[in-house]
């Protein structure tokens, strides 16, 4: 049986759920009595009995951290607790009644007093920018040596956008409870989380799934279910024959390296179609990748009628203007799987209305930042995440939007962020390599979201795993030995 897929709530969802928990008949204080347990497991079982500070916000987060405080206590910690504000919320009012130690102003607060630090200020919902008196306790806790475990999340940080409100805690742990919100994979907030436990407090999955938005973490599980291993019983043609088109001459590297990804990645057949005036260049760098004569539209037309091409790329430096988008509109009207990425995308940075009525659910663009910009200037969007998915509907095509945090999202709302970032592949090329991994994934039958999230996955895998010194034209391979641990 496969394991389901890693679900990503939104604080608003969050709270929805435990209002349907609490609905179902656990009560609320019973919730928050659940949470504080899984976060003094936690510091008990990485921490060693030492003094350590507990930092309580007026709700019910702060409400987490008076019941971290009494466990503690009990448990023969010495534990100093320092309080923003008076407890707001009948729960956290209960867990206060229930803390039997002193309660100190937060301005009395100084990091390099204690041995360890919970942060249970403000909870994954906060919305508001953070003033400054508070912000110099955050700059205070950044400073010091002292380790911090954040409750929820790091306390600043929005829970649905991973944006810094003004000030927020850096953690060394964070504790969170039922499900991962996005903020703790978005950047900035994800440099903030520290390791990231998530504790089930007991609110099922059925409830979590019925709140909350399709919105995952780019695991294995998925896209699992739709990965392609070889069989047996197969033969080249079972796996696809991906057709990619290639710049003039003096830019055939980043063809080559697409080609190269899509055929490690597993394409039965790979063919490059390049201008007749690059064809010496492309054949003195191939062996088993195949090269094709393409000068324009006409070209591509009558490659096009063999129905085996069924993976199509367009864009690592094939050049911009009328002639790429020229070439772009035809690949897009043979229906077929394609990626568009890179100079294909550039190219309708002043016509983006044709772009978006010629892409369809089979097409995944892939734009970095710079590129999402030209191409989806309307979109105003309050995180990555949601900028994405507003991209993905208005183009009808599945939106791979780049960078450490990297979103994939489909026109029907489904996302993912990625699990397993790296900044190793911060250098030319590694695009490429990705834009021709979907592409072969696409070529082997993985439908158009599952090989984005899953390129995106093996990408980030092979670079984590990667020797000190490797460079894109290293990626390839180890992209390929990242899939063979898959099957």
């Amino acid at each position: 049986m496969l394991a389901a897929p890693q679900r990503l709530l939104t604080p608003a969802e969050m709270a929805a759920a435990d209002r349907a928990a609490i609905a179902a008949g656990t009560s609320g204080y019973t919730l928050m009595q659940a949470a504080g347990t899984a976060v003094v497991h936690q510091i008990q079982a990485r921490y060693a009995r030492a003094p350590i500070a507990i930092l309580c916000g007026p709700g019910n987060n702060g409400g987490d951290g008076y019941v971290i405080a009494s466990q503690l206590a009990a448990s023969g910690w010495p534990v100093t607790l320092f309080a923003m504000a008076p407890p707001m919320t009948d729960d956290a009012k209960q867990a206060s009644v229930d803390f039997a130690g002193s309660v100190h102003p937060l301005a009395n607060f100084r990091a390099a007093d204690h041995a360890l630090v919970v942060d249970a200020i403000f909870g994954a919902g906060l919305s508001r920018v953070v003033e400054p008196p508070l912000a110099s306790v955050f700059n205070d806790l950044k400073t010091c040596e002292t380790p911090v475990v954040a409750v929820d999340i790091p306390s600043g940080v929005d829970g649905a956008t991973g944006a810094i409100l003004g000030a927020a805690v850096k953690a060394d742990l964070t504790v969170t409870f039922a499900a991962a919100k996005p903020g703790h994979y978005l950047l900035p907030g994800r440099t903030l989380a520290g390791a990231l436990v998530v504790a089930d407090i007991g609110i099922d999955d059925a409830t979590l799934n019925r709140v909350a938005a399709p919105t995952f973490l780019n695991t294995i599980e998925l896209w699992q279910a739709e990965w392609r291993p070889k069989q047996l019983d197969q033969h080249k043609y079972s796996h696809g024959h991906a057709l990619i088109l290639g710049g003039p001459a003096t830019r055939s590297g980043a063809a080559r390296l697409a080609a190269m990804a899509c055929q490690r990645i597993g394409a039965g057949l790979t063919t490059l179609a390049v201008p007749r005036s690059a064809q010496l260049v492309y054949a003195a760098h191939l062996t088993t990748i195949m090269q094709r004569p393409c000068n324009d539209p006409s070209d591509l037309a009558a490659l096009l009628t063999d129905q085996r091409f069924n993976a199509l790329l367009i864009g690592p430096a094939f050049g911009t203007g009328d002639p790429a988008k020229d070439m772009v509109r035809a690949l897009l009207a043979s229906g077929r799987p394609c990626v568009l990425d890179a100079d294909a995308l550039t190219s309708f940075a002043d016509d983006r209305a044709a772009l978006m009525a010629a892409a369809h659910d089979r097409t995944v663009l892939t734009p970095h930042g710079g590129e999402f910009a030209q191409i989806f200037c309307k979109i105003t969007a309050d995180s990555k995440l949601e900028a994405a998915r507003a991209a993905a509907s208005l183009s009808g095509a599945i939106v791979l939007l780049k960078g450490a945090d990297t979103v994939v999202a489909e026109p029907g709302g489904r996302a993912a962020i990625a699990a397993n970032p790296t900044p190793r592949l911060a250098q030319a090329g590694t695009g490429d390599v990705l834009a021709g991994t979907i592409t072969g994934l696409m070529a082997r039958g993985m439908p158009a979201f599952a090989a984005a999230c899953a390129a995106v996955w093996l990408n980030n895998q092979a670079a984590n795993d990667a020797p000190r010194s490797f460079i894109a034209e290293d990626l390839p391979q180890m992209v390929a030995d990242a899939a063979w641990e898959l099957g």
